[in-house]
């Protein structure tokens, strides 16, 4: 059995043609489905949590047979709150994100002109669908925010 790895990523222009994450979850599982895929495993980090997350809940061809989210963004999570990403600051992103946020934090005072205009863009870009479907507001809960609950249903088991 052939396995075929494919990294997707948004393009950091600010003028995707993808308005929503449902726009975006359409978007990668049409090339599935055209590319001839099948049994895939979809991993998402972040924002391609929530998008993975709408990918499988989305499936109707059944390509997909794995989810593995990765500090996803999007996804309702049963006494966690919605956490209004775009609203931390680096402090805030890394402590949110990672378990020792001191040995990831990255002061911002510290990145060169050229890759803080490449993260600045990376945010209009992850920002304009995300905003689509939950406009920014915190504590409450976008429209793709049961993908991961019923994904599990459908599939009837999960790997913590």
């Amino acid at each position: 059995m052939a396995a075929v790895c494919a990294a997707l990523a948004i393009a950091s222009s600010g003028s995707s043609p993808h308005r929503s994450i449902g726009d975006l979850a359409a978007a990668y599982l049409r090339l599935l489905r055209e590319e001839g895929h099948q049994d895939v495993l979809v991993v998402g980090s972040s924002i391609g949590g929530w998008i993975g997350a709408e990918m499988a809940v989305r499936d109707e061809a059944g390509l997909i047979s794995s989810l593995v989210l990765i500090d996803s963004v999007g996804v309702l999570v049963e006494g966690q709150p919605i956490r209004d990403f775009f609203a931390l600051d680096a402090r805030g992103v890394a402590e949110y994100s990672f378990y020792d946020a001191d040995r990831f934090y990255v002061d911002p005072a510290a990145v060169p002109p050229e890759q803080a205009a490449q993260r600045a863009a990376n945010m209009v870009t992850i920002g304009l669908p995300a905003g689509a479907v939950h406009g920014h507001q915190p504590g409450r809960a976008p429209a793709a925010a049961g993908a991961a609950r019923s994904y599990v249903r459908r599939a009837g088991r999960v790997h913590p």
